[in-house]
């Protein structure tokens, strides 16, 4: 092929060099924690049913029950089910490093391919791993003195934006999204928790984690995608959190479900709501409902975005600075 000259790779050597350094401080960190390091397949049969999320899917012939004998396999969005598989089974603390893919994200800091690190810890509150969590990003940004700050979800949507993500309205989270000059607000057609997603990425992140390692805790339930629901006074919450550095998402983590029954439920859910958005519908993962049943230990988990985490590190100021060969030079 001739007269291409995009040829070379966007990172530095420098970056190279910093990538390879990040994971060999995280397999270090692990290491000496004695968490294993696992490896699961990045295709599957079953997809992400989360409406937010889009599966990069391939057809590929292996005897499958479609008509013409070709079988859809999805990339996985995030190696969490056949993780929990392994709980299940009873390895005890693992870690994973791979490559998860999701379709129509490209961005200052998307990309449809990127790397992962999610781990799990048997037995552990969320509290605690929050607390791991903030360990491993000092150390891997060599920040030993990097503060820590936690608030609420609901507190940080009536202190900042003075809607309450319990309470209000489409109709009030669409007049404060316009409020905040948010393009064509007036005109999207979003349901409440989309409206909660677009006010939090436009109006709230910006400002989250200046400085300081800040993580957003307790979600509303329609939130929750794969966390445990507890009632906490008058509300119940998505024992869920996120971590934030510098205005940008870095992790997501959740005091994990162990309802075989109550995950069967939210598949449905999912599913209904994918129909409603005319969204293709999506194998449920029958494999991790069995793994469920079978009884999944109380745990909790999360996922970090180190393509994200390195730009951090660098003070790269897009996801493609820390990258080999982004995807339009693959």
């Amino acid at each position: 092929m001739m007269g291409l000259d995009d040829w070379s790779s966007c990172a530095e050597p420098r970056v190279l060099r910093a990538r390879a350094a990040m994971l060999a401080r995280i397999r270090a960190f692990f290491s000496e924690r004695e968490v294993l390091e696992v490896e699961t397949p990045l295709l599957s049969q079953a997809g992400a049913t989360d409406p937010a999320l889009a599966s990069l899917c391939c057809h590929e012939a292996c005897g499958g029950s479609a008509p013409d004998g070709r079988a859809t396999l999805y990339l996985q969005t995030s190696p969490e089910f056949p993780m929990k598989r392994l709980l299940a089974g009873g390895v005890g603390s693992i870690y994973q490093i791979c490559k998860v893919f999701r379709a129509g994200e490209r961005g200052r800091l998307h990309h449809p391919e990127f790397t992962m690190l999610e781990w799990y810890r048997p037995g552990w509150t969320y509290q605690a791993l929050m607390n791991e969590l903030a360990e491993l990003v000092r150390v891997v940004l060599e920040r030993p003195a990097l503060p820590v700050a936690s608030m609420g979800y609901r507190d940080l949507f009536t202190d900042h934006l003075g809607v309450d993500p319990w309470t209000s309205t489409v109709a009030d989270l669409r007049a404060r999204a316009a409020e905040l000059g948010i393009a064509d607000a007036e005109r999207l057609d979003l349901d409440h928790d989309a409206w909660l997603d677009l006010l939090l990425s436009v109006g709230l992140e910006p400002r989250l984690g200046c400085d300081t390692m800040t993580f957003v805790i307790d979600y509303p339930p329609s939130q929750a995608a794969l966390a445990r629901v507890q009632t906490r006074g008058e509300i119940a919450v998505a024992e869920r959190f996120e971590l934030y550095l510098d205005g940008i998402e870095l992790a997501n983590g959740f005091q994990e479900l162990t309802d075989a029954a109550e995950q069967q439920a939210r598949f449905i859910r999912d599913r209904e709501r994918r129909q409603r958005r005319g969204l293709a519908a999506i194998p449920p993962d029958q494999r991790l409902l069995a793994a469920l049943s079978a009884g999944l230990p109380a745990a909790s988990g999360v996922a970090v975005g180190l393509d994200r985490l390195l730009m951090i590190g660098l003070g790269a100021q897009r996801i493609d600075e820390v990258l080999a060969f982004p995807i339009e030079r693959a």
